[in-house]
């Protein structure tokens, strides 16, 4: 047989007791395995590992769950902490709409006009107003992307 085979039945044997495999496959291994002692070995070898590793008990410390609840709480309170800092964004994120929708009118008359001169077609002028509306909402995501750096590199 080729190591080819050998190497597919043993990625079968270890595939079919973590995630399982198709009835096709299984039915292919079984009849591999009555046929191959090496790998018949390898499924008993598997087998017995993985009933020794469920047999071990392993013991957990004792205040493990306290340590683990205080480290959440420490987490949630470092979140909470860096809360103003989304407040900020949230408040950059309103101006900038309300930005946009108070000059929508005079930008699409600008754009309307360099349109006219130069003899744009539509699209253009409907490309550079939705580029009017996201470059603000880019530049304070910019900002805030350096901002989130700065933090991380200080917190490093």
């Amino acid at each position: 047989m080729s190591n080819n085979t050998h190497e597919r039945a043993q990625q079968l044997i270890a595939q079919r007791r973590i995630e399982g495999v198709s009835a096709d496959e299984q039915s292919w291994l079984a009849a591999h395995l009555v046929e191959c002692d090496l790998c018949s070995a390898v499924d008993a070898q598997t087998g017995a590992a993985l009933s020794v590793l469920r047999s071990t008990q392993i013991e957990l410390p004792r205040n493990l769950a306290s340590r683990t609840q205080l480290r959440v709480r420490l987490r949630a309170d470092e979140l909470n902490e860096r809360e103003p800092g989304r407040r900020l964004l949230w408040a950059l994120v309103a101006i900038s709409w309300m930005i946009g929708v108070a000059t929508a009118p005079l930008v699409w008359s600008g754009f309307e006009w360099v349109g006219n001169e130069f003899g744009l077609p539509k699209v253009v002028l409907i490309s550079g107003m939705a580029l009017w509306w996201l470059v603000p909402g880019l530049l304070v995501t910019g900002a805030v992307v350096i901002q989130k750096e700065k933090t991380q590199r200080e917190a490093e």
